[in-house]
């Protein structure tokens, strides 16, 4: 079985250090590194590469600023944010810079070992109180999507991954991420099938 490496990033001790321990005892899942603020994360997320990288919304130099460096510095970590708020507007933020979870910090150890199994496979995990208020959102404000996603889409929809979009497009791998972030957001899909889907009953 292949270990899950796993750095934990808040600011406050005594739940990151319940949370190391309880995802320690988990057979398959290694903590590598601990940290307490934006630079914090940076720098665990450079020197460990982590699968999956707990990030804190509210703490020092702002999680939501820090994803950014992190998806960059490391593009194999998973970045899943840690929150008290239930605000949709962090959320959204998060997603849009790169966040590949939401997970609200009222989830037990079993729920965040299951965010963590989603998001290292591939998927998108948001808490299921989150995820109602981010589809209520999206219907609120209703978005369509850009001509350039469409495009994107049309070929997600023929099962072509990134890369090879990026080739058909002639763009950089990093602006179809982009673009599959933003359209993923836009349709409320967790991951690319999910989006062919909704996509196709929409169109």
């Amino acid at each position: 079985m292949t270990a899950i490496t796993i750095a934990i990033v808040d600011d406050h001790p005594l739940f990151r250090e319940g949370v190391s321990r309880s995802l320690s005892e988990i057979e398959d899942f290694v903590v590598v590194g601990e940290g307490a603020s934006a630079d914090d994360a940076a720098t665990l997320a450079a020197s460990h590469r982590p699968d999956v990288l707990l990030l804190d919304v509210s703490m020092p130099g702002g999680g939501i600023e820090a994803i950014s460096e992190i998806v960059v510095g490391s593009p194999q970590t998973k970045v899943l944010m840690l929150t008290a708020s239930e605000d949709v507007d962090p959320l959204i933020a998060s997603l849009r810079r790169g966040a590949a979870g939401y997970v609200v910090k009222g989830i037990g150890s079993r729920g965040l070992a299951e965010a963590i199994r989603t998001v290292v496979g591939g998927s998108r995990y948001i808490s299921p109180s989150m995820r109602a208020k981010l589809e209520k959102t999206l219907l609120d404000r209703p978005a369509s999507l850009t001509p350039r996603e469409t495009e994107v889409m049309e070929l997600v929809a023929e099962g072509l991954t990134n890369k090879h979009i990026a080739r058909r497009l002639d763009l950089q791998e990093k602006t179809i991420k982009h673009h599959m972030t933003e359209i993923l957001l836009k349709l409320g899909a967790s991951n690319r099938t999910e989006a062919a889907i909704r996509w196709r009953q929409g169109s």
